[in-house]
């Protein structure tokens, strides 16, 4: 049927709708909403691929729109939450324009993973979903959790230096693991490590009671040191 194969483009569109309306409410200050929204953009991004490959419904045009809606959600959306904090917390200048660069390096990231081969089974940089991911939950959890962490990302600082450092790493040369799991893959072993390790973050944060945004927070920073660690034992290891 005709209709099925629109249905990877139908969920892809509302990640896109997802990261433009999580724009709007960055404007009006509403990082909360903005977050929830990425959040759902997330989902989506993660059923298209998940319905393209049930309903063998791939195509060029689904694999350009994902890329698209994925650089407003993913790209767009975290940078413009990071710039508004920035500005909410007294931050001016050309300082608080800073974390537009994870929006522009989002766009690279994007247009080199389309012509990259390389990029099958795992990936080459941080995927762009893990670097909003650790950006909102970042913001969320600061302004549900301790004052002090609020306060920190007040620093005139602190964002803009993560911004940096996330810039590079969406276009830097480390693999990185990705969440799918393939039949006889040898990265299988780490993904359950990894989700066991995650689980026992989640329950230690619901134990304490703190913010759920947490869990997000650090499994994003997990997922970001652990591939980091990897890569600089890979090269110990050739040398």
């Amino acid at each position: 049927m005709k209709i099925v194969k629109h249905v990877p483009n139908t969920i892809t569109s509302m990640n896109l709708l997802c990261g433009v309306l999580g724009v709007i409410f960055t404007f009006q200050g509403a990082l909360d909403i903005a977050f929830y929204l990425m959040l759902a953009a997330a989902v989506c991004d993660f059923m298209d691929g998940f319905a393209a490959r049930m309903l063998n419904a791939y195509s060029d045009m689904g694999k350009e729109l994902d890329s698209l809606a994925d650089l407003i959600s993913f790209g767009l959306l975290p940078s413009l939450m990071l710039h508004r904090r920035l500005i909410e917390g007294g931050v001016t200048g050309f300082v608080a324009y800073i974390p537009l660069v994870i929006c522009v390096f989002s766009a690279l990231r994007l247009a080199k993973f389309n012509v990259d081969d390389r990029q099958g089974e795992n990936f080459i940089g941080l995927p762009t979903p893990a670097c909003a991911m650790w950006c909102g939950s970042l913001i969320y959890s600061a302004d549900h959790g301790v004052m002090s962490m609020a306060n920190m990302l007040h620093d005139t600082y602190l964002i803009p230096i993560a911004s940096a450092v996330l810039a590079f790493l969406l276009i830097c040369e480390i693999p990185m693991f990705s969440f799918k799991f393939k039949k006889g893959s040898s990265s299988n072993r780490t993904r359950y490590i990894f989700i066991a390790i995650v689980a026992a973050f989640a329950l230690a944060v619901l134990i304490l009671r703190i913010n759920w945004a947490y869990i997000v927070l650090l499994a994003f920073t997990l997922y970001i040191i652990w591939n980091l660690l990897t890569a600089l034992l890979s090269v110990r290891m050739a040398k």
